[in-house]
């Protein structure tokens, strides 16, 4: 079949020959594509150009709710940092090139130095605005908030304040840092219940534990034990700077997500928040509360893709199965979205048109993005044409977003 030519910015297209994923299944129907949006199903082509999809299947593109492969670029080695520009311009090219047209860029603000550093943060969201006209996919932050790095409040309203709305998520992982090793990740009480159980924070193995966090944050390991100690002294002011930036992002308007949640409890806290989105619960319990309350619930494609956790939560298709699943997010490895609905559908967990929705429809409404997600008239025309032979591995052949070309290849033969 011969490749069709990428389109010009402000070309209308009319997408032949493709089996489409519509919100209520598949079905072989040309999609006319005109300012961006689409116009309709089996239009007459009138000024457009007609695009040979035959063979090939049209889905909406991809809503990444939380990414962050990009830190790789940032850091491709530990320790070794690259220019900003140079790591968000190479994102950029992966997310196009994996189908994904808005990104979320989980942004850890911590009080460590380093790759995750308020000062990374300010340099990655200062970058994103200058470099926003020259990007290929809407590129937007998921505050990635550590509850206990009071520093980060300027940037968290400056990026609340930006033209493009982020999400704002939080995060304790000092909490889940000075644990005691006795109790179980994934079954960790509440964070701010007074009997927490705390490790000892002088002892040789919790100076091991801190290992790589130290050669993430280029300190030695010594100096980032102190470090973390000081910051665990912040506990009791902790409650309150969760309860400033909830209502900064509910002033905004912002999306809210509690992460890593252990507890119904803590689920609760969020909630009480406004914080309807728990992502990757760590138990069973805790992912049925979320559902239970109607809130939207987020595993890892890396989960699904792989078929099992590298943490041992809940696997993502077991509780897709379950009904405890309603967004599949790239966390760590873009491609992963792609690969996980390919997954599910190969290991018939639920039909194409069941599953997309994972990675377009429902993180977008999730978000509060009600322009994207689906195609369906009127909708933004962020779509994705696939490759996808039978028994075989999707490969992206063209990403559109609101219409224009992001990403295009023809495949060799």
């Amino acid at each position: 079949m011969n490749a069709p030519v990428p389109a010009l910015e402000d070309e209308a297209l009319l997408i032949e020959g493709a089996a489409v994923v519509l919100p209520g299944g598949t079905a072989r129907v040309s999609v006319l594509v005109e300012g961006g949006r689409i116009a309709g199903f089996d239009l007459p082509a009138g000024g457009a150009r007609r695009v040979a999809a035959r063979g090939m299947v049209l889905a909406p593109a991809m809503v990444d709710i939380h990414g962050d492969a990009f830190e790789r670029q940032l850091m491709p080695r530990p320790g070794v940092m690259l220019p900003v520009e140079l790591a968000l311009l190479e994102t950029d090219r992966q997310l196009a090139a994996n189908g994904i047209a808005t990104a979320y860029h989980a942004l850890t603000l911590s009080f460590e130095p380093g790759l995750r550093s308020v000062a990374t943060g300010w340099q990655v969201h200062d970058a994103l605005t200058a470099l926003a006209p020259r990007l290929t996919v809407e590129n937007r932050l998921q505050l990635r908030w550590e509850t206990f790095c009071f520093e980060a409040l300027p940037l968290v309203e400056a990026a609340l304040a930006g033209p493009l709305l982020p999400a704002v998520a939080f995060n304790d992982h000092t909490s889940m840092a000075v644990l005691d090793p006795a109790v179980a990740l994934q079954h960790r009480p509440f964070e701010h219940d007074p009997r927490f159980p705390v490790t000892d924070l002088g002892s040789a193995a919790f100076a091991a534990k801190m290992e790589a966090r130290a050669l993430r944050s280029r300190m030695a390991v010594g100096d980032y034990v102190a470090l973390i100690a000081r910051h665990w002294a912040r506990r009791p002011e902790v409650p309150p700077m969760i309860a400033q930036v909830a209502g900064l992002a509910r002033r905004a308007g912002a999306p809210m997500l509690s992460h890593d949640d252990t507890q119904p409890e803590t689920r609760d806290f969020y909630r009480a928040l406004g914080s309807r989105i728990s992502e990757f619960p760590m138990n069973l319990a805790t992912a049925q509360a979320a559902r239970d309350a109607g809130d939207m619930i987020v595993f890892g494609a890396p989960n699904a893709a792989r078929g099992s956790s590298h943490l041992g939560s809940p696997g993502a298709a077991a509780m897709i199965g379950a009904g405890l699943c309603d967004i599949l997010a790239s966390d760590y490895y873009y491609p992963a979205m792609l690969a996980a609905v390919a997954r599910l559908r190969a290991d018939g967990v639920a039909p194409l048109a069941g599953l997309w929705p994972l990675v377009a429809a429902n993180p977008a409404r999730a978000l509060g993005l009600g322009d994207r997600g689906e195609i369906a008239p009127g909708r933004r025309a962020d779509l994705l044409l696939l490759d996808w032979p039978e028994g075989g591995m999707p490969a992206v052949r063209r990403t559109l977003v609101a219409g224009r070309t992001a990403y295009f290849a023809g495949a060799a033969g």
